[in-house]
């Protein structure tokens, strides 16, 4: 079993842990992702590595399901039933020359480890994080850090550029010359943010990691369409050429489950009701 060893709240329902879990830490690589499995009867989900510190692995996520809820109730000393990883295709890491690694939502919760590992490539790396508002602002201080410049980008502008993501990179573009662009965030997000860079034919990179459920290609859940072909987002990626991508249908098969989720969601919340209602 692998032990939380912090648990903290970075925002409304999103949630930060960091695990004990070394065969993880000494292997994983940026882009990569994790599963985890609660206890013995619960699900497992595939949740991206956001970060290592020794024989730690960090999670960012959010609450919004029966799994995460019970992840999100953790404290530091509890323990979690199993952890599998790392998977997935690590980032296409390289020498490019500047990048702009953009996060939006939770989603910002993949970027630093991205941002470091192309600043240690040697790359000029520009920063862009966003939200609705300033209260789901993550990672700024972190980004910060680790970028060479750090754009704050808020849909109604309580924070930093009153616009989206886009609205920054299309203005840098227009500025200088960007080499390689990668984008973690809703699907809608990495959509609209993509088209941007297609029309220079800018290299980009988008995760689809949010789509994946089983995580090991067996299910199936993740099928993407991707340069016309069939792909799977957890053993062919999660990383992906943005321009190749068919968003349309990634955000249709992204609600392919929500009446079972939101199903399980209930029956958890009943369940917990009349357990604390019998103490």
């Amino acid at each position: 079993m692998y032990r939380v060893l912090k648990a903290t709240q970075l925002a409304d329902r999103v949630f930060q842990m960091w695990v004990f879990a070394p065969h993880v830490a000494h292997h994983a690589k940026a882009g990569q992702f994790l599963i985890v499995r609660v206890n013995e009867s619960g699900e497992r989900i595939p949740l991206t590595i956001s970060a290592v510190d020794g024989d730690a692995v960090r999670i960012i996520f959010m609450a919004v399901g029966k799994t995460t809820e019970l992840l999100s109730s953790l404290r530091p000393g509890d323990m979690i039933r199993d952890i599998a990883g790392p998977l997935g295709r690590p980032s296409e890491i390289a020498t490019y020359g500047t990048c702009v690694i953009i996060g939006g939502g939770v989603g910002i919760a993949s970027a630093p480890i991205i941002a470091k590992a192309a600043k240690a490539a040697g790359n000029y790396v520009i920063g862009i994080i966003g939200a609705r508002n300033s209260g789901l602002l993550i990672l700024e201080d972190e980004m910060r850090a680790c970028c060479d410049e750090l754009f704050v980008a808020t849909d109604d502008g309580s924070k930093g550029i009153h616009g989206f993501a886009a609205d920054v990179l299309k203005a840098e573009m227009e500025k200088r010359t960007i080499d390689c662009v990668w984008i973690i965030g809703p699907a809608i997000m990495m959509k609209v943010t993509s088209g941007v860079t297609k029309k220079s034919n800018i290299k980009t990179f988008v995760s689809l990691n949010p789509i994946m459920v089983d995580g090991t290609g067996m299910c199936g859940s993740c099928r993407v369409q991707v340069a016309g072909r069939t792909r799977f987002a957890c053993v062919d990626g999660p990383e992906f050429d943005a321009h190749q991508v068919d968003f349309d249908l990634l955000m249709q098969r992204g609600r392919t489950y929500q009446p079972e989720e939101h199903e399980a969601l209930e029956h958890y919340h009943e369940h917990s009701c009349s357990c604390k209602g019998g103490i």
